[in-house]
């Protein structure tokens, strides 16, 4: 399965409801900006902004379904209803959180991929952990991403992006390793495909720009004394 060329860069569209850029119009805009920034592909959340994008653009779409309930941590595609619905909206893959937590639908993660599988669903299990690494390749992940390394509480804690576990997963396994997590500069992406992966996947430093603005007050605010 190849549906992200090798060695190259998608480009995470996804705002928050209390962020100005918020809204399905805006994502579709944002997307096309990153498809004409020569983007292999587009991560997209909601099935509104996977609809939308997969009939605005000829592109490759990685959908995933952010959800929260009341008895489970995952919140990354976290149902199997949930996967089918975004796949039904018009996801090319479909990214699910891989994590060993407990989901809020008692499925096992090996049992939602195991239903994915057998319905011809891509997968992309987002990982926390060299060993659900393994384990998502095990049970059937067409794709590993690195999405959720620093995101759970067991994981390695770290503001960069996790370098190593995306060279310690590719030595490993046959399928395509993500890279995806706190990538914010050209060279950090150019390390995660040195270190093997398949593709990267960058998100706020490239689409959020209320955090790209922020980074450079904050590096003027602690710097300007220097000038």
């Amino acid at each position: 399965m190849d549906l992200i060329p090798y060695q190259s860069l998608v480009v995470s569209c996804q705002a928050l409801e209390d962020e100005p850029l918020y809204g399905t119009h805006h994502m579709v805009a944002m997307a096309r900006a990153a498809i004409m920034g020569n983007a292999s592909g587009i991560r997209a959340n909601g099935i509104d902004d996977v609809s939308a994008i997969k009939k605005e653009l000829e592109t490759t779409v990685i959908g995933l379904n952010k959800k929260h309930y009341s008895n489970s941590d995952v919140f990354i595609t976290p149902t199997l209803e949930d996967a089918i619905k975004i796949y039904e909206a018009g996801a090319d893959i479909v990214a699910i959180d891989a994590t060993n937590r407990a989901r809020p639908d008692n499925l096992t993660i090996q049992e939602t991929i195991k239903k994915l599988n057998e319905l011809n669903i891509p997968v992309m299990a987002d990982i926390s952990t060299y060993e659900e690494g393994l384990n998502a390749y095990k049970y059937g992940s067409d794709y590993v991403s690195t999405t959720l390394s620093g995101y759970t509480s067991y994981s390695k804690q770290t503001d960069e992006p996790d370098i190593e576990l995306v060279k310690h997963l590719a030595k490993q396994l046959p399928i395509p390793v993500v890279a995806e997590g706190r990538i914010r500069t050209p060279k950090q992406a150019l390390d995660a495909l040195k270190a093997g992966a398949h593709f990267v996947i960058v998100g706020s430093a490239i689409t959020r720009p209320q955090e790209i603005t922020n980074s450079f007050t904050e590096y003027l605010e602690e710097n300007i004394k220097e000038v």
